[in-house]
């Protein structure tokens, strides 16, 4: 009998010491950036300040600045087409692929050379970061001349190196406006 309750008394103690750590691991995955960091909300308004530099970039056409945004070994850029807008432009080419990759050089020449309006709106942002790495992830919509010509979901993902977060990719969702 004594035996039963040194154990349960053992087994008591044990949990009540692994808990807070438990508890503590669970509450560290469950947070986009860590509120008690100083450092965790400085990366967060870090990473706000790129996406706020991408805008003011492609707004006035720099794309110069648009592409010191991105680490320079860095590529990847994928659109996907939505379902529905696959099927529209399939039905005009049997060929048509619905993921298209590109690099950021591509977007940033079209930035510089083209003379129409660009207005790229950012909305449903949320940001994870641990300090090193970092996903930004939210819906927009693509203003040329002030008429929507895409909308869809976008993410991007961003590494922070010794001069500060720079974009590693970007993935995006795509349904046309034009399109449809």
């Amino acid at each position: 009998m004594e035996m039963k309750q040194t154990l349960r008394y053992t087994l008591a103690i044990v949990t009540l010491a692994i808990a807070p750590l438990a508890l503590g691991a669970q509450e560290r995955k469950s947070r986009d950036v860590p509120v008690s960091s100083a450092a965790g909300q400085s990366d967060k308004s870090d990473i706000e300040q790129v996406m706020n530099n991408f805008h003011e970039a492609v707004v006035s056409h720099d794309g110069t600045r648009l592409s010191n945004l991105f680490l320079p070994e860095a590529s990847l850029w994928l659109n996907v087409l939505t379902d529905e807008a696959y099927e529209h432009v399939k039905a005009g080419t049997a060929s048509a692929p619905k993921v298209r990759a590109s690099n950021y050089r591509d977007f940033a020449k079209f930035v510089s050379t083209t003379t129409k309006s660009l207005d790229p709106r950012h909305t449903n942002i949320v940001i994870h970061t641990d300090g090193t790495i970092a996903t930004v992830y939210f819906d927009f919509v693509f203003l040329i001349d002030g008429k929507e010509e895409n909308h869809g979901s976008e993410t991007w993902q961003l590494v922070r190196g010794v001069d500060g977060w720079r974009i590693a990719s970007i993935v995006y969702s795509s349904d046309p406006v034009a399109q449809k």
